[in-house]
């Protein structure tokens, strides 16, 4: 054999990573860890503070967003998926439906729930994977955490009737906008999906509407009222003074309806009563506990019952699939950026100085920052207002209201599981560029 006939050490290594992909992915995983964990900053004061924050924030988010937030939602989610047939959600959000109905009812459907980025993800997967149209199923994802009524009513308190009056304007439109263009790009890929979909499905729902309606209405209920958040207004302190009574009469309700018209045994309802009342008396200072109570035992007495227990499993689901997303999504939100008025990895004097002014650039920086931060309901208003105290151009601030609320980190993370990569880029792309074209011209106009 001649040397040019002997093989190299690349190539032989270009053969073994052929002949055995997988262990070659194996090792590249793994030596790709551990450069990472070799090379970690552990010991510098910001790199330790930054993951102190990533927890804190992680924490925080588990404390006051998963109990009361996203466990309603899930089960929200799962009824969607069992009790609303795949063609009633086809005739008046599919794809083929008419697009003034489609639109209206997404959006509007959104602006009733005060929601984060991240509560919104399990009632969004619901009612796209039941057949709704990508475009109004994503105005519907857009409008729940950015045209919420509670949050436009603080902002125009907080930042000024101004601009509230442009969020509120801008997020109606971006709405409607966002949902027509992610129509328009799949419109095609949507028809072949409405058509497959549509096969062998009744275009009716399985229960009376008044019963569905009662039903979703009250679950719904209780979700908003739960999540009262306080605000700097009489209405929504005096509301927020009662947020435990109101949402235990919705609960009653709930309760009343279900073994009425959905056949639940008295014996069973009134075991669960007494055991979430039991909590709220054990432990008076924590409802959330007595809330806890409350879904799991709703949800262990659906998987009793046959004709319920699709209802359980979905919501499982929908759990095992979002909970671990968002829970990262979080970590790395607060380790990069920190906590409000904390600081992450990146300096908070460092987005200051970006958004400083009503430039393009900094309105820009201001939407793609905002797309990437965690911010639970109202939070946004608290935060741009003391970035427009440090020196925040209106601009940037009115871009970043726009996109803030209604992406983040682990918003996006889970999104990508629902619709793929390429419609999870384009819909953020979307709220990215349309933030900042009209923070950047609301800027101009109102420096």
């Amino acid at each position: 054999m001649s040397d040019s006939d002997t093989p190299t050490a690349p190539r032989r290594l270009l053969a073994m990573a052929r002949e055995n992909p997988e262990q070659m992915r194996w090792l590249g995983a793994v030596v790709g860890i551990f450069l990472l964990i070799y090379f970690l900053p552990a010991g510098t004061a910001r790199f330790d503070n930054a993951v102190l924050e990533g927890i804190r924030l992680t924490h925080w988010y588990a404390r006051e967003h998963v109990i009361l937030c996203l466990l309603p939602a899930f089960v929200i989610a799962g009824a969607m998926a069992t009790y609303l047939s795949q063609g009633a959600v086809m005739r008046y959000l599919g794809p083929s439906a008419p697009k003034p109905v489609a639109f209206g009812m997404a959006s509007v459907s959104g602006t009733l729930l005060a929601v984060c980025s991240c509560t919104v993800l399990p009632l969004f997967g619901g009612i796209y994977r039941r057949g709704a149209g990508l475009g109004p199923a994503v105005a519907f994802l857009y409008s729940g955490p950015a045209i919420n009524i509670m949050a436009i009513v603080v902002t125009a308190k907080v930042l000024g009737f101004e601009l509230g009056l442009a969020r509120a304007v801008g997020a109606i439109i971006f709405a409607v906008v966002i949902g027509v263009i992610m129509h328009l790009i799949y419109r095609r890929e949507e028809q072949a999906r409405a058509a497959a979909n549509g096969r062998g499905f009744e275009g009716e729902l399985s229960r009376p509407l008044g019963q569905v309606a009662a039903f979703f209405g009250l679950m719904v209920g209780i979700l908003v009222f739960a999540n009262w958040a306080v605000a700097d207004s009489p209405t929504w302190m005096a509301i927020h003074g009662w947020k435990w009574q109101i949402t235990a009469v919705l609960a009653g309700l709930f309760a009343l309806l279900l073994m009425r018209r959905w056949g639940w045994p008295l014996r069973q309802v009134a075991i669960l009563t007494g055991a979430v009342a039991l909590a709220a008396l054990l432990v008076p200072g924590v409802p959330e506990l007595a809330f806890a109570v409350g879904i799991i035992g709703l949800m262990l007495i659906a998987t009793l019952r046959d004709e319920d227990r699709e209802w359980a499993e979905q919501s499982w689901d929908f759990t095992k699939q979002i909970m671990p997303l968002l829970l990262v999504g979080v970590f790395v939100a607060g380790l990069l950026l920190g906590r409000p008025g904390e600081e992450g990895l990146i300096p908070s004097e460092w987005v200051v100085l970006a958004v400083g002014d009503n430039s393009f650039r900094s309105t820009f920086l201001a939407s793609l920052l905002g797309g990437f931060m965690y911010f639970s309901t109202l939070t946004e208003v608290p935060i741009v207002q003391g970035l427009i105290g440090n020196g925040m151009g209106k601009g940037p601030a009115l871009a970043l209201l726009l996109a803030g609320p209604a992406l983040s980190l682990p918003n996006m993370l889970v999104i990508r599981t629902i619709m793929g990569t390429q419609k999870t880029l384009v819909y953020c792309a979307l709220v990215v560029v349309m933030a900042t074209f009209t923070g950047y011209l609301y800027g101009q106009l109102w420096p």
